[in-house]
This record gives structure tokens, C-alpha cells and sequence, in this order.
């Protein structure tokens, strides 16, 4: 956020200051100073629409009076006709709070986008016919909008669109609210924060030759603003790239020279393909054929507990029961502002809560998986 109105304030020094300068325009400084622009920024920057790759983003009259329901939208905007050929590309989006793109905003479907030729819509639709008849009643407007309803609505009930697949950590930084149990939440681990941890064990050259190496591998985590960093699912589930920098950082030496001197001597893997060594042994693996289950070592999952303990001393010395406590306690109508940060924060909480009952069931299974095997050799003895 200090960085979003560090750009703002730069953007309004540059096109708005000289204005309130220049006699020629006499502008009033009450309704042109920074506070003002900023309010009028947030409204256009929250309220805006993707339409389409011809007409970019743009205001559309009646489309932002619907507020957002995630993954239950009864609504959908879609465009009559399309000025573009070219369908948006939405890989990797990064609902997260370094991701302020112009991917988190609610989109328009153009006509080819909803789902499914049988679609049935229910509600007066005057273009339900011929493209012809479409003409006939809206003429040639090229930026005709048309909002349709994508299923059944009871009478007097409120009806949602949706501003796409966001975490509450996105729509708070996007829109000013959150919701509770989002689906869609994530929380953020920084690549930073991973080296901080690996320079508590080991040297800074161990882990920069270690990171190096997994680079070389072709792995990489998310990057947005210069910040690169893993996400955890709202499951607790880690992202497999995290999962492999750790397999790759608690190496034993030997297997570490071993995948080292193989990556050195193999080129580009015929196309940069990723490649690990697993369990010390000289078995490999694509990218593509990697599970969670194969890299979760107890080493692994020991990283895993302690990357968890790190990143939950940012939400300060209040416990998770606290959070919990004080947002019972909040009044969303009074306290608005504290009532949204307490929900984004018990959300990644719990997710963090997650990721260590994940590693610690791995860490369990690893236990009992190594006393069956002793208690095999014993039998064969």
C-alpha cells in the first residue's frame, strides 16, 4: 500500500501539480490536492473493467453496482461484439499482495467466452437472436454491453458478479474487503525469507551454490515487483518449486556434487527441461513427473515447520486465538478497516496453521514408514 500511494503521489505531482500552478486554469486546491486524487484514483481503479484488447479497461454505467460473491456469480457482462480475435491470457494469476494487475479486475466475457452453447439465461435478453436482430435494436454500437443472468435468482435476493478468483489478501488490496473462507486465499513465503532460513544452518556460499544450482534445474518461484516468493494454498499445501529448493538445499554433499556435475555436463536438458536428483540415489526425474510425496523428506518437513514459525512473526507476538477473539469482537459497520485486516490475517493464520499439520503428517508417515522397514529386517533376522 505505501508503495501503491508512493506511485500515486508521483503520478499527481507529475499531471495534476503543474495544473493547480498554471493561472491559466485557476483551479481550486481544496478539490485538486493529493487527498482528493488519491479518493478519485481508488474509484476508478476499483471500478473499472477489463472489456476487451481493443477497448483496454473502462468504466461501464450499472456493471459496478454489483457487489462480488467468489465462485458464485449470477451474473456475467459480456460484449456483443467483439473487436478482438484474441483471447486474454490468464496463466499464473497472483492473488496475492505484491499482484495489483490489471488481472484482478472483474472482467467483461465477450459473446464467445460463456461457458457452453446451451447456456440457458434467464431474464429479459432483447439479442437472444440472429446477429441481425442484434443490429436492429442496438444499431452499430461497437461498445454495447450486455449483462445477462447465469442462473435463477429468488425474488428480493441480492444479486453478485464476480471480480475474478482472488484471495482475500487481492481483494482487500484491490476493492477494501474481505471474505471468510475463501477458497482462493494463498499465503506468501519470499524467496528472502527462505535464504534467511538456510543461512541459519548453513553458510551464505553453501546457499547461494545450493539456490544456483536450482536455478540451473530451471526452477523458479512467482515473480511480481521485483519480489520473488512461493505460494501456500489455502489447503496448506506448499508450491512444488518451494518443496524442490528445499529437497535441493539439504542435499547430502555427495548427491549435491553428484546432480551438480550431471546438470554441468547435460547442456540445456533438451529444451531447459527440469531435472532432481532424489534420495541421494541416481534416479531422475522431469519437472512434470515431481510429486509433494517424493520431496518430503523429514529434513524437508522440519524446513517446512520452521519457514511457517518465520513467516507467522510478522503478524506480531498476538496469537491466532487473539485474532480470532478481537474479530468476533469487531463491528464490521464501525470498524470496517480493523474488521478486513483481522479477517485477511486469521486467513493466512490458518493457512500457516495448515501447512504445518501438512508437513507434520509427512514427518508422522516418514516415522512409520521407517519402523515398518526395521521391523521387516527384524522378521528376516
Amino acid at each position: 500500500m505505501k508503495e501503491d500511494k508512493a506511485l500515486i503521489y508521483e503520478d499527481w505531482k507529475e499531471n495534476i501539480l503543474p495544473l493547480l500552478d498554471s493561472q491559466h486554469f485557476n483551479l481550486n486546491p481544496i478539490f485538486f490536492g493529493i487527498e482528493q486524487y488519491f479518493a478519485a484514483k481508488s474509484l476508478i481503479y476499483s471500478r473499472s473493467f477489463e472489456i476487451d484488447d481493443y477497448h483496454g479497461f473502462g468504466m461501464v454505467p450499472l456493471a459496478d453496482l454489483f457487489n462480488h460473491k467468489t465462485a458464485a456469480e449470477d451474473v456475467h457482462f459480456t460484449s456483443v461484439f467483439s473487436n478482438s480475435d484474441s483471447e486474454s491470457d490468464d496463466d499464473c494469476k497472483k492473488n496475492d499482495m505484491h499482484a495489483n494487475t490489471g488481472d484482478n479486475e472483474p472482467s467483461i466475457k465477450t459473446s464467445s467466452d460463456v461457458e457452453g452453447s446451451n447456456t440457458t439465461f434467464v431474464g429479459k435478453n432483447p439479442c437472444h437472436g440472429s446477429d441481425l436482430d442484434c443490429s436492429s435494436v442496438l444499431g452499430d454500437h461497437t461498445t454495447m454491453l450486455e449483462m445477462v443472468m447465469v442462473k435463477d435468482v429468488e425474488v428480493g435476493a441480492e444479486i453478485f458478479n464476480t471480480y475474478g478468483s482472488l484471495g482475500n489478501a487481492a481483494l482487500l488490496h484491490r476493492y477494501g474487503f474481505t471474505e471468510p473462507n475463501n477458497p482462493f486465499d494463498i499465503v506468501n513465503i519470499d524467496l528472502e525469507l527462505v535464504l534467511q532460513w538456510s543461512s541459519s544452518l548453513f553458510s551464505s556460499r553453501y546457499s547461494r551454490a545450493r539456490l544456483s544450482l536450482w536455478r540451473r534445474l530451471d526452477f523458479s518461484g512467482c515473480v511480481s515487483e521485483n519480489t520473488e516468493y512461493f505460494e501456500i494454498s489455502f489447503d496448506g499445501e506448499p508450491q512444488i518449486e518451494l518443496l524442490i529448493l528445499l529437497y535441493t538445499m539439504l542435499l547430502p554433499e555427495d548427491a549435491y556434487y553428484d546432480l551438480d556435475l550431471r546438470v554441468s555436463t547435460a547442456g540445456n536438458f533438451n529444451g531447459a527441461i527440469g531435472m532432481i536428483l532424489l534420495k541421494g540415489k541416481s534416479m531422475w526425474k522431469e519437472a512434470s513427473e515431481l510429486s509433494g510425496d517424493m520431496l518430503l523428506t523429514k529434513d524437508v518437513c522440519n524446513a517446512l515447520c520452521s519457514l511457517a514459525d518465520m513467516r507467522e512473526c510478522f503478524y506480531t507476538s498476538n496469537s491466532i486465538e487473539d485474532d480470532i477473539k478481537a474479530l468476533e469482537n469487531c463491528c464490521i459497520i464501525r470498524e470496517r478497516k480493523l474488521y478486513h485486516s483481522l479477517m485477511l490475517r486469521v486467513s493466512e493464520r490458518r493457512i500457516l496453521k495448515r501447512l504445518r499439520t501438512y508437513a507434520a503428517v509427512d514427518a508422522r508417515s516418514f516415522k512409520v514408514a521407517k519402523q515398518s522397514s526395521s521391523m521387516k529386517k527384524v522378521r528376516k533376522t
